[in-house]
This record gives C-alpha cells, sequence and structure tokens, in this order.
C-alpha cells in the first residue's frame, strides 16, 4: 500500500502515529479498555479509520475530542503529527478545565513543607508526654 492512495488505517496505528501514545502497544491496550471510542461507539482496534472519523480518548483524566483529518501509518516528528488530528473547541476547553481542577487539587495537599525537622519532632514529643500526664 503507497501512501498516495491510502486512505483508511486501523485505529490502533492512527493513535500511535498521532503520538497519542508512545506505543502500538499501549494504544491497542487503551483502545481494548474501553478508552478510545469512535464516532461514538466502542471500537476494536483494527478497526479502519478514514479522515472525517471523530474519536474520543480518555488520557488520564483528560479528555479529547478530535475529528480526524488524515491517516498515516508512521510514526513521524511531533509537528506531522498534529496536522493527522483537529481537536475540537468544546474539547479543549473541557481538557483545560480539567488542567485548572488538577493543579488545585495537588496544591491542597498537606504536606508542603516536608519531613519534620528535628525541633519539630521534639516539640510533638513534648505534647504527647504531656497529653499522657
Amino acid at each position: 500500500m503507497s501512501s498516495g492512495d491510502q486512505t483508511r488505517v486501523r485505529l490502533d496505528k492512527w493513535l500511535w502515529a498521532a503520538r497519542f501514545y508512545k506505543t502500538r502497544a499501549l494504544a491497542a491496550d487503551a483502545v481494548e479498555k474501553g478508552k478510545v471510542e469512535l464516532n461514538g461507539e466502542r471500537a476494536k482496534r483494527a478497526k479502519l479509520i478514514q479522515a472525517g472519523d471523530s474519536l474520543r480518548i480518555r488520557l488520564g483524566p483528560y479528555q479529547h475530542l478530535v475529528t480526524v483529518r488524515a491517516v498515516s501509518e508512521r510514526r513521524g516528528p511531533a509537528s506531522v503529527a498534529a496536522t493527522l488530528y483537529e481537536e475540537s473547541a468544546e474539547g479543549r476547553r473541557a481538557r483545560e478545565a480539567m488542567q485548572i481542577q488538577v493543579k488545585a487539587a495537588q496544591s491542597v495537599s498537606g504536606y508542603e513543607r516536608g519531613r519534620p525537622t528535628k525541633k519539630d519532632r521534639r516539640d510533638i514529643e513534648k505534647m504527647r508526654r504531656r497529653e499522657e500526664e
């Protein structure tokens, strides 16, 4: 199959070529686990996709809503991979909102200072001794 007449390609190959996943095995695994929907339905990894198809891809807490612009079986540079799809404005807004939520959740953790210092440990021990008496 030459690249000129190529109009359809396997879903797992396309996800790998478009750089959503680092390996084809990871892409195939994500499809099998239902993290990728093709035109609103679960798809198998060998499903042939073509330009115009819509995909919903879940990567961690983020969700990408993309439309396939071109197909490729070969993984190229990121600049070329970005031309294979177009992300919807709705999906981009939702992903950016989720990004803000994730950053906010990470900043709320109670361990900002790290381990207690030797002085902190001594103070904690003094408080425990007072409570026992």
